[in-house]
Parts: C-alpha cells; sequence; structure tokens
C-alpha cells in the first residue's frame, strides 16, 4: 500500500517543521504544507489526501471556514482538528465537520506530541485498510438487495468489557459489505446508498438473524452474550414492528432479553409519539432499549428519564481527550453518575487510549468500547477474542 498523504495546514513555519518532524518519526508518510485554509483548498483541488490536519486559529480563513470549504470538496479526506482553544472549541469544530459528512478522526490538543499523531496514524491506517478510496464501487439497488439476498452484509461484533473485571459482557452488531471485488467495506461506503434506496428495514433483518445465530455458536461454548443492534428511529413509524421483531426473533429461537436495540439518530419518525411507543412497546416485549449517542438529538435528558431505556451510550466526542481535559471529564462524571442512579448500564463507546480508560474506569462506568478493545470483527473471531478472554460464563 502506497505512503498516506497528508496534507498540514497550518499558519506558523515552527509549527510546520516540528509536525513533519513528528510525523517522519512515526513513518513513511507523503506530507504537503499549506499556511492557511485558501492555500490548503487549492491544494485539494490539484490532488487527494488521506488526511488533512489542520489548525482552528489562523489569519485569514479560519479553521471553521477551511472545514466549511473542506465539505465542498468533491473528494473527502479523513479530517484531524488541532488547537490551542479550549477542547470545547475543538468539540464544536468538529460537530461542524461531523454533521458536512466529513471523518473527523482526530480532536488534538496543542502542544501536539507523538502519541498523540501515533493514535491518528493508527485510525488512519484502519480506514484505508477497510475501505481504501480507489476500490469503492458504484452502488444500485440490485447490487444491494443481491449483497442482502447472498450473505455478502454481515454482521461483525465489536465486543463491550465491563471496567469491573475486564471480561467480554457484551457486543454490538455492526454491518460490514464483503464485496467479492472490493474486499471488506465499512458502512459509510454503502449505507448512504441502502437508506435511499429505502432498504433499512430489509438489513435490520438481516443483520438480527445473523446476531441470533452468533449467539447461539457462542452458546454452545458456554458464553452468554447479550448482543446490541442498531435501529433506525423512523422504522418506528410502522406501528407493528415490534410485534413483527418479536415474531422474527422467536421464529429463529433467539432471546429477547438477550437482544438490546440501540435507538439511531440518522432518521426521525414523522411523529414524536411513535418514537416513544415503539420504545415502549420493545421494552414491554421483553428486548433490552439503549439511548445512543448520548447528547445529540433525540438523546436529551427528558427522554433519558421518561422513556424506559435500559442502557445509555456516551458518544465518542465526549469520550475522546477526557483524560487531558478537566470540563470534559467533569461533564463524563455527572453523566455516568446520572446514568446509573437511573440503573441503566452505562457504556462509554470510542475509547481509544489506555489513560481515557483509566479515567473511565475511576468514574465508575460500566463498559467501554472502542478499537482500544477491539475493531468489529466476523463471529468466528469474535468467538477466538471470548476463548482468549477466559473460561465460558457460567448461566
Amino acid at each position: 500500500m502506497k505512503p498516506c498523504s497528508i496534507l498540514i495546514v497550518e499558519d506558523h513555519p515552527f509549527q510546520h517543521l516540528y509536525l513533519q518532524n513528528l510525523f517522519n518519526e512515526l513513518g513513511d508518510f507523503h506530507l504537503e504544507c499549506a499556511k492557511d485554509g485558501e492555500e490548503a483548498l487549492a491544494c485539494l483541488k490539484k490532488r487527494d489526501y488521506d488526511l488533512v490536519l489542520t489548525d482552528l486559529l489562523m489569519p485569514g480563513m479560519d479553521g471553521v471556514q477551511f472545514i466549511q470549504g473542506l465539505a465542498a470538496q468533491p473528494s473527502r479526506p479523513a479530517l484531524a482538528i488541532m488547537s490551542a482553544a479550549s477542547r470545547r472549541m475543538l468539540m464544536g469544530a468538529s460537530l461542524v465537520a461531523s454533521n458536512l459528512q466529513v471523518k473527523v478522526i482526530g480532536l488534538i490538543s496543542k502542544p501536539v506530541n507523538a502519541a498523540a499523531l501515533r493514535c491518528l496514524i493508527d485510525q488512519l491506517q484502519v480506514l484505508r485498510h477497510m475501505a481504501p478510496a480507489e476500490t469503492q464501487p458504484g452502488i444500485d439497488r440490485q447490487s444491494l438487495l443481491n449483497a442482502l439476498d447472498n450473505g455478502e452484509l454481515q454482521a461483525w461484533f465489536q465486543p463491550k468489557k465491563a471496567l469491573n473485571n475486564g471480561r467480554i459482557v457484551a457486543a454490538e452488531a455492526l454491518v460490514r459489505w464483503i464485496h467479492p471485488e472490493h474486499g471488506t467495506l465499512l458502512p459509510g461506503v454503502f449505507l448512504p446508498a441502502l437508506i435511499a434506496f429505502n432498504l433499512e428495514e430489509r438489513l435490520l433483518w438481516r443483520i438480527l438473524e445473523q446476531a441470533i445465530a452468533a449467539q447461539a455458536t457462542w452458546r454452545q461454548e458456554g458464553y452468554d452474550i447479550p448482543v446490541s443492534v442498531n435501529l433506525p428511529t423512523h422504522l418506528l413509524n410502522s406501528h407493528d414492528l415490534p410485534d413483527r421483531i418479536l415474531a422474527f426473533v422467536h421464529a429463529h429461537e433467539g432471546l429477547p432479553a438477550r437482544i438490546c436495540f440501540e435507538l439511531m439518530e440518522c432518521s426521525v419518525p414523522d411523529d414524536i409519539s411513535n418514537f416513544y411507543a415503539g420504545a415502549c412497546r420493545l421494552r414491554i416485549k421483553g428486548f433490552g432499549l439503549s439511548q445512543d449517542d448520548f447528547g445529540k438529538g433525540y438523546s436529551s435528558y427528558m427522554n433519558l428519564v421518561s422513556a424506559p431505556f435500559t442502557e445509555l451510550k456516551i458518544d465518542r466526542a465526549l469520550v475522546q481527550g477526557c483524560n487531558a481535559n478537566e470540563e470534559m471529564a467533569q461533564a463524563l462524571t455527572s453523566i455516568v453518575s446520572l446514568g446509573r442512579q437511573l440503573g441503566l448500564t452505562v457504556v462509554a463507546e470510542g475509547v481509544e487510549t489506555a489513560q481515557e480508560l483509566a479515567l473511565l474506569r475511576k468514574i465508575d462506568c460500566t463498559q467501554v468500547q472502542g478499537f482500544l478493545i477491539s475493531h468489529a470483527v466476523s463471529s468466528d473471531q469474535f468467538q477466538q477474542l471470548l476463548t482468549h478472554d477466559g473460561p465460558a460464563n457460567v448461566y
């Protein structure tokens, strides 16, 4: 694989040299520098990059304006944001990028150190390995239907570990496309098309079926592992969806109590009452219910205390860098405390460093998932993780 191409956007010449030296110590990269946002946008029009690392506080076009310009480019590299400004400023800029569909893989406080860049490169390598830009296919409805029917769209599983004993105690099912020509594709490559073709419910049944089958296999080896499945909230417009889900689970010999639905915010119901009705009816039927990405959209305190959730998932944006930011640490402490007082399992997602893990353990978070624990893996590989994790649980 050719070296990663990285564009550094930084107005200070000394910082240019310092960052170049740090990158050169970490590996072989194609590095280019731009002194401001305008020069960087001109570079982006000439060639594609794997990563753009930009400062926020720059004269002329500032970092936020540059991010807005980056989002308008036909080719969008991964983005990392660095600044001497507050962590909240970094998060605000990250939200600008994320809502413009720009993939943010790092928020770095200045002065930048080698450890922060090493973590950044690790994430970039994962993205390049899983879905190289040059192999992303053109996707039509028929190719997606074929993939759903022939098993190319597969449930992979990311483990959740308990912080009280370090054991794998649950998993989240995440879709991967095992493409015959292009290899393993991440959801970002094909989910927009799948959503546009109204195939989300078809995907739900496929992932649910594979999750139940995986649970049965693990159970034969003595491991009783609950699995979370993502559920787009607009599907709750169908009032009988909870009934159909229960019938499907029973037909496939699954256990409702070992399946948790994470309510996704990629869509909204026609009426907010459909959200609450669907949530209540899923719980009545014995399924777990997770408030995903706490802090955005429907993920409000009112929902948390009003809807019958069993799990609270803290968004990765609140987790990344929490150990280095007192305000973030205090916010996480309050959220974890509230979740526990409400009797919820509190899961922090996006955990990537030992320092983040140590803070989450200190504030009594229940479970964690993220690259530090494991990427999503196939059912067979997940079984290997369980075996390596220790003897089977008694149930």
